[in-house]
């Protein structure tokens, strides 16, 4: 936990950016019947019932301290998703950084093992050499503030039934656009101190 919120309280520096990577899952629900639109005086109105269409998930990444984010629809979520979007983040999304340290939770994917699944050792190595990996504790998810993007996200845009990938796609889109236009950052305070008092219960007791 500590080791989180002490690169949390580092200085900000563009060369060596403080990434958060977080995933989550959309259920895909196709309307069976018309709704009735809204009328004066009346609600409109929508039929309980819907028709599953799959999943999708949504991997988030985001700089918090600057307002940036990138939300990433994908299929399904494996190890060589996970590793393309590793090597995103490298390429495109910060290509001049010198170290990117990623907080991210310790997902069965979330290993450089993934890279070597995707990419020959040698793309695979060049990929590493560029990142930092911080991960939060067991049920510490809380301390990834990638988790209140999606939190966000979900609140704002995917709390309705979306029917299918594209039209989920489309909708992502222009609520990440529209979060980085008005370039929303996270104003974070808990602290290495704040933890040591309130959850003081967690670390260690020692005996003298």
């Amino acid at each position: 936990m500590e080791a989180v919120l002490e690169v949390y309280q580092s200085p900000y520096n563009s060369a060596f950016p403080v990434i958060c990577l977080d995933e989550a899952s959309k259920q895909l629900v196709k309307e069976t019947t018309k709704s009735i639109p809204a009328q004066s005086g009346q609600a409109e109105r929508i039929d309980y019932e819907y028709e599953r269409n799959g999943t999708a998930n949504l991997f988030m990444v985001c700089e918090p301290m600057v307002g940036w984010r990138r939300v990433e629809v994908t299929p399904q979520r494996t190890a060589v998703d996970y590793a393309h979007l590793l090597k995103t983040l490298v390429d495109e999304d910060y290509p001049e950084a010198v170290k990117i340290t990623v907080i991210q939770d310790n997902l069965n994917t979330h290993s450089p093992a993934s890279l070597y699944k995707a990419f020959e050792p040698a793309e695979a190595q060049r990929i590493l050499n560029h990142l930092e990996f911080c991960h939060t504790p067991k049920h510490g998810s809380w301390l990834n503030m990638a988790e209140l993007e999606l939190s966000v996200l979900s609140r704002q845009c995917l709390e309705r039934r979306i029917p299918d990938f594209e039209t989920l796609t489309t909708e992502v889109e222009a609520w990440m656009e529209h979060r980085n236009q008005e370039k929303t950052w996270i104003d974070w305070r808990f602290t290495t101190a704040d933890a040591r008092v309130k959850l003081h219960r967690l670390y260690p007791s020692i005996n003298n």
